[in-house]
């Protein structure tokens, strides 16, 4: 199989990657998503992993940060299949994986778990040959390394964009020239400041920003999403679909923002109608109860999948052996 876990109980002890024709044959994968995404998202970030990889093998150690609140269930899966993050030294991989994390702080070196990322990258930096951040863990990186802040949006940046893509660029060989993506997101760093950085824009929006940035560094490539390849259709559904419960709920007091076109077209109206109703102040828990979300997120369009295997390929590979 050519994805290939290696349990925490193993992580600090299995042997090294193989060296051969294809240089990158392990990968360290550091989930910091909260309780209620930790699941899909090992499940998003791996298959996108195994597809990338095609026929080679590549073995996946993962890893948790501890400063993630954490509930009984995550808990124990965690010390289960996954080993504190300091453990990547004993055996460096020779790719790494950060996922995003759900902000808690306005500013993010407030962040809990902000001097264990911090400590990571920077490591990471000097030991690893290339690593691929998600949303949080790239602004993380950005504001370490070059001391560019996040910006606040006015509004959640939520919805499948369509976006423009560099294709001379080694990343994006095989990608389409415009392509769509999803985001999700509450902060950007400005792609003006990411070029003055150094950093090479692979995909990006003349609406929302960039969306994959990239750069060489002390022997290291980095490579910035800000956007959601891995998401499946379904995942901004469910998304609007916690928000909006928990505003019905009165578990929170801010608005759900409604993602644009995450649904299939033929659903969108009443979805539409649904947000609508929301907005104008029925906070009726039966609202969302009634709601065919599971359907609709079935029915929901995968545009993007091609584009984001196609991404993950050329980043695994050599750009020598990269697929054609």
């Amino acid at each position: 199989m050519p994805l290939r876990l290696i349990r925490a109980a193993n992580a600090s002890t299995a042997p090294p990657a193989a060296t051969g024709k294809v240089a990158r044959r392990s990968c360290a994968f550091v989930n910091n998503m909260p309780d209620g995404a930790f699941d899909a998202t090992e499940r998003q970030f791996l298959g996108l992993l195994e597809a990338g990889v095609g026929s080679e093998e590549i073995e996946v150690r993962r890893y948790a940060v501890s400063g993630v609140p954490r509930g009984e269930k995550t808990a124990a899966t965690i010390a289960d299949q996954y080993s504190p993050v300091i453990e990547i030294r004993r055996n460096p991989p020779d790719l790494l994986i950060v996922t995003g994390s759900n902000p808690l702080e306005a500013n993010i070196e407030d962040e809990p778990y902000w001097d264990e990322l911090v400590e990571l990258l920077s490591w990471a930096r000097g030991n690893v040959r290339s690593m691929l951040l998600s949303c949080l863990s790239a602004h993380a990186a950005l504001d370490y390394f070059d001391g560019l802040k996040r910006v606040h949006l006015e509004s959640k940046c939520t919805g499948v964009f369509s976006q423009r893509v560099d294709t001379s660029h080694p990343l994006a060989r095989g990608i389409e020239p415009e392509i769509l993506l999803p985001h999700s997101r509450w902060s950007t760093v400005e792609q003006d400041d990411l070029v003055s950085a150094g950093f090479a824009i692979v995909i990006e929006s003349p609406d929302i920003g960039w969306s994959v940035a990239t750069r060489e560094s002390e022997g290291s490539s980095m490579v910035l999403v800000q956007g959601h390849p891995e998401y499946d259709p379904s995942s901004l559904v469910r998304e609007y679909r916690r928000d909006a419960g928990r505003y019905v709920r009165h578990e929170r007091d801010d608005l759900p923002c409604l993602p644009l076109h995450c649904v299939a077209p033929e659903d969108w109206e009443q979805l539409e109608q649904l947000h609508r109703s929301i907005v104008d102040g029925r906070r009726d828990p039966v609202l969302v109860e009634s709601y065919p979300f599971e359907e609709v997120g079935n029915r929901a369009p995968w545009t993007w999948r091609t584009m984001a295997q196609r991404l993950y390929a050329n980043w695994l590979l050599p750009a020598t052996e990269a697929p054609d």
